[in-house]
């Protein structure tokens, strides 16, 4: 229940539904207000999955949910690289080819950047995506690249394609990496480079505007990401806030996600470690803080969406409840 979370600040789901309510905007809140769904043109979901933000895991869910719902769940082959960006006549053929390649219901899954599909002449899906916290993203990140598990996948897959990295190199630890500024921690405002190593998660949800979406941390990046969210995303939500992303996703896009929850929940502990790395060791306050200042607008970003994800929630509650306007 809404009334049970006991924080104040408006980035908690208590603290959204408190603002709504000071603000008077509770009274007048609706599901259609925050409902893209019906927009969409065509019975596919499409999630651009954002690297590192538990992707693997809503896959898998995906799988499940295709049997028990009757759509088939795909997804992208692996490649030695991710195609994230694509020129427009890439992109078109990649839409035609890979994500509208069925002929029943389906969702595909692949790393890539928003795509516009006016843009492309072609009909709209129903978008999703999962964000994490800037911050538990990039330490993340940095350790999973040296997890032996995941050098050994990639060597099995690549063979000779695949050059296995030093032991002073597998050994580095972040928080040292942050203090002495080694250069593979130096997140510098506005650059363009270092794509490979996914600082933007800004970039999934900007889209394909090299100029507009690159530039690190930028303001622009922030706010064209903010804009194809709330205009073109069905539910973006995280597995920070499990329980209310699951319940968002049965209410707002139920032909794929009707049972979600008693799914995931049935079979949590498989769910629960795709991808994870156990031995990951805990970032410092110093590190903590000083990546804080340089992922500002990436932060911000976050917790716009979580709030938008709040407002779609309680926008559910008051369909079930209409007495909780009254609070």
């Amino acid at each position: 229940m809404i009334t049970d979370i006991k924080h104040d600040d408006i980035n908690t789901l208590h603290g959204t539904f408190q603002y709504l309510k000071s603000t008077g905007q509770l009274k007048h809140l609706t599901t259609a207000q925050l409902n893209n769904t019906p927009r969409a043109q065509v019975d596919t979901l499409f999630f651009n999955r954002v690297t590192k933000s538990g992707s693997e895991k809503m896959m898998e869910l995906l799988k499940i949910l295709g049997k028990r719902l009757n759509f088939e769940a795909r997804r992208d082959v692996e490649g030695f690289y991710e195609v994230v960006i694509m020129h427009d006549s890439y992109a078109k053929n990649f839409v035609r080819t890979e994500v509208f390649n069925s002929s029943k219901a389906s969702s595909y899954t692949k790393h890539v950047a928003f795509l516009d599909f006016d843009q492309l002449d072609e009909p709209w899906p129903i978008y999703i995506n999962l964000v994490r916290d800037p911050v538990e993203r990039l330490v993340s990140w940095f350790y999973y690249v040296r997890a032996p598990w995941h050098l050994a996948e990639r060597k099995e897959m690549f063979g000779d394609a695949i050059v296995l990295p030093s032991i002073d190199w597998l050994k580095k630890d972040f928080n040292r990496c942050i203090e002495e500024r080694d250069p593979e921690c130096v997140y510098e405002q506005m650059e363009l480079g270092n794509l490979g190593d996914h600082r933007r998660q800004s970039l999934y949800l900007c889209g394909q505007n090299m100029a507009v979406c690159m530039p690190f941390n930028s303001h622009e990046t922030m706010q064209r990401a903010k804009k194809n969210v709330e205009e073109h995303y069905a539910v973006v939500g995280t597995w920070e806030d499990t329980n209310t992303t699951l319940s968002v996703l049965e209410g707002y896009i139920p032909r794929f996600f009707t049972g979600a929850k008693d799914e995931y929940y049935a079979l949590k502990k498989s769910l629960g470690n795709v991808n994870r790395n156990t031995y990951r060791p805990r970032i410092s306050d110093k590190a903590r803080a000083v990546l804080s200042q340089n992922l500002t607008r990436e932060i911000e970003l976050y917790q716009f969406i979580r709030h938008r994800l709040y407002k779609q929630y309680i926008a559910l509650q008051l369909e079930k409840n209409p007495k909780l306007r009254d609070l």
